[in-house]
Parts: structure tokens; sequence; C-alpha cells
């Protein structure tokens, strides 16, 4: 992950996948000036259509203290590119999922709140009872 925060991959990814829209790099300066490259990927992936939960912060990369986080990101971007019809590059994670709407009618919705759900601990009195598995423990002395 040293390679990835140091040198600037992060920003020629998203330039190449959204078209430069990171237009100014820093490439030294103090840790502040620095860390705006990070915050430049984060503002820039957020455009490109990537949620905002599935971003990372600034310190997870800088610190090193949530590489998890940073991973997660990545895919997030990976998930993102495949929805943007001009990007055939190579996959990356799982395809997004797709809006699944469903509308119920009234009597539909009615019924709904007749049923017992099997979360609920209903069991269509099934039950194990006269069950017995193995044999019973035997404490003697």
């Amino acid at each position: 992950m040293e390679l990835f925060a140091f040198d600037l991959s992060h920003l020629s990814l998203i330039n190449h996948l959204a078209g430069h829209s990171i237009k100014k790099v820093h490439h030294k300066g103090s840790a502040f000036v620095l860390m705006q490259n990070i915050e430049a990927f984060q503002n820039a992936i957020q455009k490109y259509g990537v949620p905002k939960e599935d971003v990372f912060q600034t310190v997870d990369l800088w610190e090193k203290r949530n590489i998890g986080q940073v991973t997660q990101t990545i895919f997030a971007l990976g998930r993102t590119a495949q929805t943007h019809p001009e990007f055939k590059g190579p996959i990356l994670g799982p395809k997004l999922s797709d809006k699944n709407i469903r509308e119920f009618t009234e009597a539909q919705l009615k019924a709904g709140e007749t049923t017992l759900g099997l979360q609920a601990g209903y069991t269509k009195g099934a039950s194990q009872s006269g069950m017995s598995f193995g044999k019973g423990r035997k404490i003697t002395d």
C-alpha cells in the first residue's frame, strides 16, 4: 500500500476513467499539500458515481490506519466503472446490483399482514419432541 499512497497512481486511475477530472496534482510539498491529492481523488470518484459511504477517509490511506476501507473503495470504484458504458477495461469485483422495484396491490399488502413468517418462530406445528440424537449421557461414580 506504500506505493499506492505516494506514487500518485490513484490520481492517474481516476483521470483515466473520468477524463482528466483532477486538474491540479501536487508532486511535492508538506504533508497537508500532498494529502490534498487524496482528497481530490475522493471528490473525483464521488463525482464518477462511487457512493460516499464506500469512500475511505483521507487518514485511512495517508496514515495507513484502515487499509481495508481503502481496498473497499477500490472495489467500489471497480463496480461503478462497470456501470459506465464507455468503460471497456477489466472487471474488478462484482457487478453493481440493479434496482428491483416491486409494486404490490392493496390486497397483497393486506394478505401479508396475516401471514406469520418462519422468522417469527412459527414452525407449522413441527417440533423435536420424541427425537433423540445419539446415546444419552450416563453420569456414574
